[in-house]
C-alpha cells in the first residue's frame, strides 16, 4: 500500500494533527523532514497523496528544495495524485498550478474566523452551510490567488483567500488548522516577539498574546474536527486508501 508523503519545512511547521487524522482514515504516512536536509522525492507516483506543511519562508525564496517541491506538485497533478497544502504548502500548490503568491497587505497572526464559502463544492468539503464561521489559527505574511480551475472554499475578514480546491482533487489552506496546544506554544516561544510587535502597532488581524493562549485545548479540538472533515473528502482520491472509509 502506498503511503501519503507529508513534507515538514521547519520545526514550528510540524504536521500536528495531520498525520493522526490521516492514520485514523486508514492511511500510512511518510514524514519527509526537509528542514533536516532530507531530499524531495523525485517520483510523485510513489505516493498515494502529498501534503505540504507551512514554514517562515516564501515560495519565491532561493532555496533548492522549493523548485523540487513545485515540480513534484506539477507531476502529481499530471498523474491525478491529490495534493494538500497548509499555509506555505497551500501557496506552493497555488504557485505550482498557475496561481500567484505575493506579500499580503498585512500579517495575520493568532485566532481569526474564516467563513465557509457559499457554493456547493465548499459546503461538500466542509460539511457546513455557506456562511458558517469557523475559528482558525493564522500565522502568515503572504497570500495567494488560487490557480485556474479552482473553487474558493473559505474567506476571511483580513485575508480573502483562506482555502481553495482544484478540480475536486487538490486542497489548499491558508490557516493552520493542524495546530495542537503544544504547537501554538512553540510558535509563541519562537516567534512571539513578532506577534507582540504587530499587536502593539494596532494590527487588527493579530490577537494579543493573552488571547492567543486562551482555551487552546478547545480551540484546537474544533480545528481538528474541521480538518478531519476536509481530509475525509480529500482522501477519496488517494489511490491506496481502503474504499470502505470513503464516503
Amino acid at each position: 500500500m502506498k503511503s501519503i508523503a507529508v513534507f515538514q519545512h521547519t520545526e514550528v511547521g510540524a504536521p500536528g494533527t495531520v498525520i493522526p487524522i490521516l492514520e485514523s482514515l486508514g492511511f500510512a504516512c511518510r514524514l519527509i523532514r526537509v528542514m533536516e536536509g532530507e531530499p524531495v522525492p523525485a517520483q510523485a507516483g510513489d505516493f498515494a497523496g502529498l501534503v505540504f506543511m507551512g514554514g517562515y519562508m516564501g515560495v519565491h525564496d532561493p532555496l533548492p528544495w522549493i523548485p523540487a517541491e513545485l515540480a513534484l506538485i506539477r507531476q502529481a497533478d499530471a498523474l491525478g495524485i491529490p495534493v494538500a497544502g497548509h499555509c506555505l504548502g497551500g501557496q506552493l500548490l497555488a504557485q505550482a498550478l498557475g496561481g500567484r503568491v505575493s506579500p499580503h497587505h498585512t500579517r495575520e497572526i493568532g485566532w481569526q474566523h474564516i467563513t465557509v464559502a457559499a457554493n456547493r463544492e465548499s459546503e461538500e468539503w466542509w460539511g457546513r452551510a455557506g456562511g458558517t464561521p469557523l475559528l482558525a489559527f493564522q500565522w502568515h505574511g503572504d497570500t495567494s490567488e488560487p490557480p485556474p480551475g479552482s473553487v474558493r472554499i473559505a474567506a476571511g475578514e483580513h485575508c480573502a483567500n483562506q482555502g481553495f480546491v482544484v478540480r475536486g482533487l487538490h486542497l489548499g489552506l491558508q490557516p493552520h488548522l493542524e495546530m495542537t496546544p503544544e504547537l501554538v506554544e512553540l510558535s509563541l516561544q519562537r516567534n512571539g516577539a513578532l506577534l507582540e510587535r504587530e499587536y502593539r502597532r494596532g494590527n487588527p488581524a493579530v490577537t494579543s498574546m493573552e488571547e492567543t493562549r486562551q482555551d487552546l485545548d478547545g480551540r484546537t479540538q474544533r480545528m481538528r474536527a474541521s480538518l478531519h472533515r476536509l481530509y475525509t473528502r480529500w482522501t477519496r482520491n488517494c489511490r491506496a486508501g481502503p474504499a470502505a472509509r470513503r464516503p
